[in-house]
């Protein structure tokens, strides 16, 4: 199959429309053909005028861990065109970055889940576009987690840097198809192209999203493989709790834990509550240390999520209700469990972190309402992924 990146460099007559023109690009680390080199430097070699270069949270160079750590513009060292940051001094493009280019290619490796920050990035280079009169070309790439949808939706007043939109968590899109919901949905009025991807399957073996002939290279620090997207949907809301989503391990986003639980405790009685929402994966109870980031040096006891191997199902797993399904766990087995994380999250000062995670208090309250049952979480969220799975229907490309 192909990506978008690697048709535009294979066909003049798709790059015909962008010469004369002054072309920016917005791309990370994981922005490279399919020969994995860097696409600013293929798109330089076809000649075209690259004038700048926007980097979305963790920079250009995906060397930012974390929440609200920001990156700083600067002068491209081997081109000597500016980069500019979409997650430092602002997360909008400026007028004076918007001056220096006719097209921006965004080339980005999303992870199919409306919290991960590039999905709200297109939304802001869209309106931008929209206001200056520019056009925004994404070149599609998979999303590595395919089409499920998981998850409520947005409430109205929940918009943030990590809710773009009235979507669920697991959106099932790409950053292509995504776009055009934003042109429809926000009633945008810019020039808009996707450069689609060739041979795409999203719902085929073994991948189911993601192309396994080609090489996961992190888009962010802390993706660093397929089974980790598949799971991030469900663990990303650790960022808004005590619990460990393991970063300062190896592993991050592909499990949880803390020094003063059980983990297979915790998982008997997850299999106890809700055994159908343990489907398409394997739990494993593990230790693990982390080296820097919650519990730095602590033994953990730990729940490892293996969405991949012989006993994944990738139509039967459900990340966020798993995750979910963990939280809730705990709380029966440690009533007064202190699980939520009150910090300022992804530049939201007023509300608690997994709200903003969720995009409303819905699974909060529902994880500490002992009186709430798996399905009164199914209740509230088949509505909304069978509404999103209606929405998004049109604009699907592949």
């Amino acid at each position: 199959m192909k990506f978008g990146i690697d048709r535009l460099l294979a066909d003049p007559e798709l790059r015909r429309p962008l010469e004369g023109k002054r072309v920016a690009l917005l791309a990370h680390p994981a922005s490279v053909t399919a020969d994995l080199t860097h696409s600013l430097d293929a798109l330089v070699a076809t000649g075209l005028d690259i004038s700048a270069v926007f980097g979305p949270q963790h920079g250009v160079r995906g060397d930012l861990q974390d929440n609200m750590m920001e990156s700083p513009d600067f002068t491209d060292p081997t081109y000597g065109m500016p980069v500019f940051s979409l997650y430092g001094e602002v997360r909008r493009p400026t007028g004076q970055s918007m001056g220096t280019f006719d097209v921006l290619l965004v080339d980005l490796q999303d992870l199919g889940c409306r919290i991960y920050t590039f999905v709200t990035t297109l939304l802001y280079v869209l309106e931008a576009a929209a206001a200056h009169g520019k056009s925004v070309w994404v070149l599609d790439r998979p999303n590595p987690a395919g089409r499920p949808v998981e998850g409520t939706t947005l409430l109205p007043g929940w918009e943030s840097f990590v809710g773009a939109g009235p979507m669920p968590m697991r959106h099932g899109m790409t950053l292509g198809e995504m776009g055009h919901w934003f042109i429809g949905q926000f009633k945008l009025d810019v020039d808009y192209r996707v450069i689609a991807m060739e041979g795409w399957q999203p719902d085929a073996a073994p991948g189911f999203g993601w192309p396994p002939e080609r090489p996961w290279i992190n888009p962010s620090p802390n993706a660093a493989n397929v089974n980790m997207a598949r799971a991030y949907a469900g663990t990303v809301m650790l960022e808004g709790t005590l619990l460990s989503e393991g970063r300062g391990t190896t592993r991050p986003l592909e499990l949880f834990g803390a020094p003063d639980i059980d983990a297979r405790a915790v998982i008997a009685e997850m299999r106890a509550l809700a055994p159908e929402w343990l489907a398409g994966c394997t739990l494993r109870d593990f230790w693990f240390q982390p080296t820097f980031h919650k519990h730095v040096g602590r033994l953990c006891s730990g729940v490892f999520i293996h969405a991949e191997g012989p006993s994944y199902d990738h139509a039967a797993f459900r990340p966020w209700r798993l995750q979910a399904l963990g939280f809730k766990a705990i709380r029966r087995l440690h009533g007064d469990y202190d699980l939520w994380r009150d910090f300022p999250y992804e530049y939201v000062f007023d509300k608690l972190a997994i709200d903003v995670i969720n995009g409303g208090p819905a699974l909060r309250e529902w994880v500490d309402d002992a009186g709430a049952a798996p399905g009164d979480l199914d209740a509230r969220t088949l509505p909304d992924e069978a509404a999103w799975e209606e929405a998004r229907r049109a604009h699907l490309l592949y």
